[in-house]
């Protein structure tokens, strides 16, 4: 209405007026409503093709959609296994800040298992006080058997001595008995040394890589103890968390509630355009949004991000090939709206639904001063009405209440 408006202040106005003083036509003679069309016909015809033209202009250059949502991110309550409820920190509605404890399942199985771990690793190192003993009585037998291997020895050299200065002295077998003797000596001192060496093996590097693997299994037991417990991930407010003690939880059924973040979706915008305007939306551009959740009031913003594909073209993989004629609505350029100052989304909840407006500014190819007269003109022209649609968009602010309470019939 207003483009049109406009568009007859410049075409139907003009031709109205050269009729009226030009020409003399009067009204209610010449010009009546049954002639108005023939009277005025080169205005209404040149007021109809302007409106369309600058409809054009302002709906491209400066694009707006009714698709803009505060959108936010929602955190389901899970724990990392199943179980029974077994205490409950928090209630309903309330807030919780990042690491508060939210519930605990029941942890007897847990606790059991490490109980079980724990005792592992005090019998590993019980039996390193073992070993140390065992390689004290080594070295004790280690000592005796070099005393017995030393006896025989010398044993063994005085006969055979006293053999060789007479050989009827020591008989030739007493001779080979107490050679066999000492090799059986000698046989026990090594036998004792590596029984010795097996206890150093095993106080140096058995017991300890056993209790390093009792230790992580006693790491892993309290790991699995502590994931009974289900922390708050980051500040927010708990939503629909009606869980009470005795509850079942399964994490592939249903969570326990849901948190919302503090900070959730008061941050930014997000706008779904039109496809048309692909080349139009860039990163930098000034806008405009109104919400139904805070009527009458504009919030400047500025864009701050243009995804670069279109989510109605995705792909799952799956046992059916995808027709293209199956995606019958085109998708929107994704864009993100962030407040142009601090505190522009105070009074604005998570979730609202906004209509918002985007600006196209060549400033900067003005800048420039390389833009012949012909651009320089069209360029004057689009930046000039864009204040067409920043009307547009004040009288949707104003008349929102209007249609949402009374037209639509929304509370």
């Amino acid at each position: 209405m207003i483009e049109v408006l406009l568009c007859s202040v410049l075409t139907v106005l003009p031709d109205f007026l050269i009729r009226r003083f030009v020409q003399g036509k009067r009204i209610g003679h010449e010009i009546t409503l049954f002639s108005v069309w023939y009277e005025l016909r080169y205005g209404i015809t040149a007021c109809i093709g302007l409106t369309i033209v600058l409809l054009t202009l302002i709906l491209y250059y400066h694009p707006s959609t009714s698709s803009a949502v505060s959108l936010y991110r929602t955190i389901p309550i899970l724990p990392e296994g199943s179980g029974r409820v077994e205490e409950v920190y928090v209630g309903v509605r309330d807030r919780v800040e990042a690491g508060d404890r939210i519930f605990r399942l029941d942890s007897s199985e847990q606790e059991a298992a490490l109980e079980t771990a724990r005792q592992r690793v005090s019998e590993i190192d019980a039996q390193f006080e073992l070993a140390k003993t065992e390689l004290a009585g080594a070295d004790a037998r280690i000592q005796e058997a070099q005393s017995a291997y030393q006896q025989a020895l010398d044993e063994f050299e005085t006969k055979s001595e006293l053999q060789r200065r007479s050989a009827s002295t020591v008989a030739e077998r007493e001779i080979e008995r107490l050679a066999n003797l000492v090799d059986g000596r000698k046989a026990s001192v090594s036998a004792v040394m590596a029984s010795k060496q097996a206890v150093e093996t095993q106080i140096a590097s058995v017991l300890p890589a056993q209790k390093k693997s009792a230790e992580a299994s006693l790491a892993q037991a309290q790991v699995e103890l502590d994931k009974t417990v289900v922390y708050a991930g980051v500040a927010g407010t708990l939503e629909q968390f009606t869980l009470r003690k005795g509850d079942i939880v399964n994490p592939l059924m249903r969570p326990a509630g849901v948190l919302i973040p503090t900070d959730a979706g008061r941050k930014a915008l997000i706008a779904g355009f039109g496809q048309l305007e692909a080349q139009v939306m860039k990163v930098g551009m000034v806008a405009e949004a109104t919400c139904i959740s805070k009527p009458m009031a504009i919030i400047p913003m500025v864009v701050t991000e243009v995804q670069d594909l279109i989510a109605a073209g995705q792909v799952r993989a799956s046992d059916q090939l995808i027709d293209a004629q199956q995606i019958v609505r085109p998708g929107t350029i994704t864009v993100f709206l962030e407040p142009l100052f601090e505190g522009g989304f105070d009074g604005v909840p998570p979730g609202s639904s906004c209509i918002a407006n985007a600006y196209t500014n060549n400033h900067d190819r003005f800048a420039e001063g390389n833009l012949g007269t012909v651009q320089w003109v069209f360029l004057h022209v689009i930046d000039t009405v864009g204040l067409v649609h920043a009307i547009i968009l004040r009288f949707q602010a104003l008349l929102l209440p209007v249609q949402t309470l009374i037209f639509s019939g929304g509370h």
